[in-house]
């Protein structure tokens, strides 16, 4: 059975954080890295991590991935949770990538041990049960890319900047970008952007196939925000234990051959036939009403 979020984390309105509370964002030096907070009224269902480190232009630190770890791992078990939105408190950049100075820091060992929990993190997205989105409002740098391509859906402004840029720095991508940059592009074109370390705009992205949506920056500079809404909330009405088994037949039965993969489709399928929710939607299609699903 799971278990939901304590209250604290489930009040609609509300920024969340893992250290403090706040009505608002908290965009100070020092303050909370990683907030949480669930929409309410129509949004009913969204939930929303806003990334929040402006000195550093949200880079991957200690502190920001164990606080975000601490957040997938207490929304992974809330059912409430429809679609998990991943957006960026600082004006202009997404995630810059790995905090460079702080590693600069580090021995070779702690570096080892770092990145490998970076890439857990990766996969606890990769693996979060809902539905993930990044809003890309600006630059998505390095592991900042490799955050975006856990997701399962990306909206960037068009004006966003992009790219797998660790060779230019002496690096490799070591956070999952060698493995789902080719799930996503093909292994020709992942190749071509690794080795070169090349930025790409949003559009370029958009017609690439590397993001789902590219959209005109606005003044605010949360336009890329505004569609990924959008998008959460096309999700929103639909059966939310279908989607999420949906989920699970996409993400595994890729990895397999395609007689594998049928099978692993309909066990999936197996599993939505008991719920609730298939009756109220056979009952809605005979009664010509839209469907109430309540995730049963």
């Amino acid at each position: 059975m799971l278990r939901a979020l304590p209250r604290a984390l489930r009040l609609p309105r509300p920024w969340m954080s893992l250290r403090a509370r706040g009505s608002a964002p908290d965009r100070e030096a020092g303050g909370p890295e990683i907030q949480v907070r669930a929409l309410a009224g129509p949004d009913q269902g969204i939930t929303e991590i806003l990334m929040n480190r402006p000195h550093t232009r949200n880079a991957l630190g200690k502190v920001f991935v164990s606080e975000l770890l601490e957040a997938l791992a207490r929304l992974r078990e809330d059912r409430q949770v429809r679609v998990l939105l991943f957006r960026s408190g600082v004006k202009g950049v997404f995630c810059a990538g790995a905090d460079l100075k702080e590693r600069e820091q580090m021995s070779e060992a702690e570096v080892g041990v770092f990145v490998q929990r970076l890439r857990g993190l990766m996969n606890e997205i990769a693996a979060f049960p809902a539905p993930t989105i990044a809003a890309m409002d600006g630059f998505a740098l390095g592991g900042g890319l490799e955050l975006a391509l856990a997701c399962d859906l990306r909206v960037a402004a068009s004006s966003a900047v992009m790219g797998l840029i660790e060779t230019t720095r002496g690096l490799l991508p070591g956070a999952g970008g060698t493995q789902r940059l080719p799930r996503c592009l093909g292994v020709a074109l992942a190749k071509e952007l690794i080795f070169t370390g090349r930025q790409l705009s949003g559009l370029q992205a958009h017609a690439m196939g590397l993001v789902n949506h590219a959209v005109a920056q606005n003044e605010e500079g949360d336009a890329a925000y505004h569609r990924a809404r959008a998008l959460a909330q096309e999700i929103l009405p639909q059966a939310p234990i279908a989607v999420r088994l949906g989920k699970v037949a996409i993400d595994r039965g890729i990895e397999v051959d395609i007689a594998s993969g049928m099978a692993i489709e309909g066990m999936c399928y197996a599993q939505n036939i008991p719920t609730r929710d298939r009756l109220e939607g056979m009952a809605a299609f005979r009664e010509k009403r839209p469907p109430k699903f309540v995730g049963k």
